[in-house]
């Protein structure tokens, strides 16, 4: 069983941990110092100040995570055993229920996200060079529009 709950301050360890996992899992273009930079970044600055929906399973034990601003994805993990059951899935679905246009942006080397995305009705709206940290790792920006996706 998966239930959508808000974070709670107790959750920030689990969280960090999907995140390690998921990146490990999915950002094979990352080298050991970018994902150290990042994870410095995600557990001493991003995790304490978001507030994200959390994907707990029957035990309360989250299994995955999204983050937002406004309409936009700022992040959405996955414990990568979870990867393909319908966890990102229904955070998205959660989102859409909120706003009716999402955006993201999507690491251009992360071919996975970008096909999830799409499969969901994501649409490429441009494309930036470097991250949000104006490193060299290209970001493409996504949209879903209201009524389009699954």
């Amino acid at each position: 069983m998966l239930t959508i709950r808000p974070s709670r301050p107790e959750d920030r360890d689990a969280l960090f941990g999907i995140w390690l996992a998921a990146v490990r899992a999915t950002h094979d273009f990352l080298t050991e110092e970018d994902i150290a930079y990042y994870a410095g970044q995600v557990r001493e600055a991003y995790l304490p100040q978001a507030e994200f929906l959390v994907a707990v399973d029957g035990a309360d034990r989250p299994v995955g995570f999204m983050g937002m601003t406004g309409a936009k994805i700022d992040a959405l993990f996955v414990d990568p055993s979870r990867h393909g059951q319908g966890v990102g899935r229904a955070l998205v679905s959660q989102a859409r229920s909120r706003v009716p246009v999402l955006e993201v942006d999507v690491n251009e080397q992360n071919g996975r996200a970008r096909a999830f995305y799409e499969r969901l009705g994501f649409r490429e709206t441009s494309r930036s060079e470097l991250d949000d940290s104006g490193r060299p790792f290209p970001l493409i920006h996504m949209a879903l529009m209201e009524g389009t996706g699954g």
